[in-house]
């Protein structure tokens, strides 16, 4: 049975705030509506889609007077492409919404006592911040309104870019991107030229066939690429074709990998990158402290927003040179280096065996002689009798996943009884949940978001523990 069809069209509504998730919202009749794509003080006519008992939720219909503080979307692709949602508000107000999202999820909903919350730290870039992008092929890309369909051709159908929200199977075609700097938009173009021009078939999502997959592009802040290009199935005179072409066409790309991925989806943690031509790897600085990237190594994709967030974490830590630190959930270990000319001892654990040997590999080149690596799942790891062995630690840092910790190495930690914390995460409300556990034994010291994703709605937070 198909949903009814909800016609409500609320008109000359005045917009009141930014709401979670990207949206903003009104009031109408006392009920909430939340709207995409609206800045506080659009006047505007909502169309509802979505009813429920206390909310409803709607997009714009019309603007009837735009808000003074609204500014003109600077990507083409702004409402269709799912990313970069906060366009039309003005960084400050952006950066106020998020300070605002870890006050809501801390006090509001978890009900914490927290210091006042410091103002947002903003990015060095609002654009082009990124060094990883990852774009999917399509061959049947995302129609755009007003395109006739009939008048497609085949060539016109396909697509290299993001995939659209809510539809798996659907591929936005981008022309020009601004979360990375060049030569990412030339490559993508390229590569998307190349295959069209020399029948190289785009892979077709929803029935699993075609030839050219999906394609990573990483970049650092000295100017190294790497370009990591997919493929469904093996026919290496056309692998090959592609891979010369791009690579005399680009020769600042320092790093290039091909990945044969015969799997229904496209992730490359289970497989096997080979490298086709230059470097294994490319690098990237920090204090000093140089980190090795490879196809499949985890490192923040904004990475001089990372190391103002490292530096947070540093602050918080308060280290003064003789302290065991802990570094849960590690990576490839990059706060336990940076951390460890401050620190006695430096542990870190993470569940993912090829970051903890990149952590290996990075510390012992950067001449780090005072940081251990473990690989394992943490609640399994992480346990009475492994503080026993590695020393009881003075200070624990903690850079879960999305998800949060798991309530048993909640209480190991307790258990453990550090001095300090500092709890980093890009999820305030799993944060919160877990804060929640740990404020059994400690007090919260200080809170600074830190922005990671301009013009979107997500967050990283910091906060510093003091065992009461």
């Amino acid at each position: 049975m198909s949903k009814k069809k909800i016609d409500l069209l609320l008109e000359n509504v005045t917009i009141e705030a930014v709401a979670a998730e990207g949206k903003a919202l009104t009031h109408v009749d006392g009920m909430v509506v939340f709207v995409d794509f609206a800045v506080p003080g659009d006047v505007v006519d909502i169309q509802v889609y979505k009813k429920k008992k206390n909310y409803m939720e709607g997009f714009i219909k019309r603007i009837v007077k735009p808000s003074e503080h609204r500014l003109e979307p600077f990507c083409p692709h702004f409402g269709v492409c799912g990313g970069c949602r906060w366009q039309p508000l003005p960084y400050p107000m952006q950066l106020e919404a998020k300070r605002q999202q870890v006050e809501d999820q801390l006090v509001r909903i978890g009900h914490l006592e927290v210091p006042e919350i410091r103002p947002t730290l903003p990015s060095l870039q609002t654009e082009y911040y990124r060094n990883k992008l990852e774009f999917s092929a399509s061959a049947n890309r995302w129609i755009l309104s007003g395109e006739n369909v009939d008048a497609l051709t085949p060539q016109d159908r396909l697509g290299l870019g993001f995939h659209v929200g809510k539809f798996f199977d659907k591929v936005l075609d981008i022309r020009d991107c601004h979360l990375q700097p060049e030569p990412s938009n030339a490559i993508r173009l390229f590569v998307k030229q190349f295959c069209i021009q020399n029948g190289l078939e785009f892979y077709n999502i929803r029935e699993n066939h075609g030839f050219f997959r999906n394609m990573f592009i990483r970049s650092t802040e000295k100017g190294e690429v790497m370009l990591i290009l997919c493929f469904a199935r093996e026919d290496a005179p056309r692998r090959k074709a592609l891979l010369d072409a791009v690579a005399a066409a680009f020769p600042q790309i320092t790093s290039l990998y091909y990945i044969i991925n015969t799997k229904l989806n496209d992730a490359i943690t289970d497989q096997s990158p080979v490298l086709y031509k230059g470097e294994d790897a490319i690098y990237e600085e920090m204090e000093g402290l140089r980190f090795k990237i490879g196809p499949k190594s985890f490192y923040q994709t904004n990475s001089r927003q990372a190391y103002r967030l490292y530096g947070v974490a540093r602050e918080f830590a308060a280290l003064q040179g003789h302290e065991v630190v802990y570094d849960l959930y590690t990576g490839t270990g990059t706060i336990a280096q940076f951390v460890s000319r401050k620190a006695s001892r430096v542990i870190g654990i993470e569940y993912v065996p090829e970051a903890i040997e990149d952590a290996k590999l990075n510390a012992k080149a950067n001449g780090i002689d005072n940081c251990e690596f473990f690989a394992g799942d943490m609640k399994d790891v992480l346990n009475e009798a492994f503080i026993k062995k590695h020393g009881r630690p003075d200070v624990i840092i903690l850079d879960p996943p999305r998800a949060g910790i798991h309530p048993d190495v909640a209480q190991v930690i307790l258990k453990a009884a550090p001095a300090r914390m500092v709890y980093v995460s890009c999820n305030p409300a799993s944060q919160a949940r877990d804060l929640a556990i740990l404020c059994r034994d400690y007090e919260i010291t200080a809170v600074q978001p830190v922005d990671m994703f301009p013009h979107t709605m997500h967050v990283e937070n910091v906060v510093a523990l003091r065992r009461k």
